[in-house]
């Protein structure tokens, strides 16, 4: 019987790296001196396509795939993927929830901790000296605080969870209101004018873009935080930075950018800003079990069994 043949561009671990190609006829886009050439030679031939949040699939890419039949992608997220270029196709979409779910929120809180308690500045201060002459700034502790969460989904109810462990109140902003005992605001610039700390756990896409502007910020207020593992589209970054720039808010811990890699210098230049490289879901075990689960949504389309993840188009 004849592999499928699956298009992966982007890395996964070397043992499901390994697994994707011995199940597969895999064609590993990063490896090939001309991508675009090697997607045209092959255009016949691709089935599936094996990727990330980093590589954008939009209508043009699927139109030149006559065969496409299915986008297993490595993340939560689906703002990458034109997923109405993908509905007209009948191309199924699988995507990872749930097994990121506990180390983005435990990113969420190392960065709010971090930021909050001065934990980078503190190393800083060590390091270079300074603690030979005097001590260093105080910080904030968390307990007590109001902590106001963008997106109660799987990734926001760990965080919330992490977050009352810590001896804070939760609140949460959405779309609708759910059954839980936390505090629901509907509109976002009442519950960023009442919370000490905003954490963005929300979708990306063009329904969030630019979410948090200069209007919440300013409702946030000089002794609020803001926390971001979502997408950097959520928040206008020229407005975050003059607002950390003018003492608008006090903080933020980011894990995610507008344009990755390409993080803005004023944000390297600030000391109340915590900065990660997209590291949510970086640890071994859920970067295993993302990606296993990519190939195990592959597997399944061809093997004529129901998807594992399938995102509802």
């Amino acid at each position: 019987m004849t592999k499928p043949t699956v298009l992966a561009t982007c890395r996964l671990l070397p043992n499901e790296m390994k697994d994707l190609e011995e199940r597969f006829n895999t064609i590993v886009l990063w490896r090939q001196a001309d991508p675009e050439e090697t997607i045209q030679a092959y255009k016949e031939e691709i089935q599936a396509i094996a990727t990330n949040h980093v590589f954008p699939l939009r209508r043009e890419l699927m139109e030149a795939l006559p065969n496409l039949e299915i986008i297993s992608t490595n993340s939560v997220g689906t703002n990458h993927i034109d997923l109405e270029a993908a509905k007209v196709r009948d191309i199924k979409v699988t995507n990872t929830p749930d097994v990121l779910s506990e180390c983005t929120a435990d990113t969420a809180l190392c960065l709010m901790l971090s930021v909050m308690r001065r934990i980078c500045e503190g190393d800083l201060y060590v390091r270079v000296g300074k603690w030979f002459h005097g001590d260093m700034p105080l910080g904030r502790r968390p307990r007590g605080k109001l902590c106001g969460i963008v997106g109660l989904g799987r990734i926001g109810k760990e965080i919330a969870r992490r977050c009352e462990a810590f001896g804070m109140e939760i609140a949460y902003h959405g779309r609708t209101k759910q059954d839980v005992a936390y505090r629901y605001y509907p509109d976002l610039t009442r519950m960023a004018g009442d919370c000490d700390v905003m954490i963005l756990s929300c979708p990306g896409g063009p329904e969030t873009v630019n979410l948090v502007d200069s209007h919440i910020l300013e409702a946030l207020g000089p002794e609020g935080f803001l926390i971001n593992v979502s997408r950097g589209t959520v928040v206008d970054e020229p407005a975050l930075i003059a607002a950390l720039q003018g003492g608008v808010i006090a903080g933020a811990g980011l894990d995610v950018f507008l344009n990755e890699p390409d993080v803005p210098q004023e944000f390297i230049s600030m000391d109340n800003v915590v900065l990660l490289p997209h590291i949510g879901s970086a640890t071994f075990e859920t970067r295993t079990e993302m990606g296993q689960l990519v190939i195990d949504n592959i597997a399944a389309h061809f093997e004529g069994k129901p998807l594992l993840t399938e995102v509802k188009i």
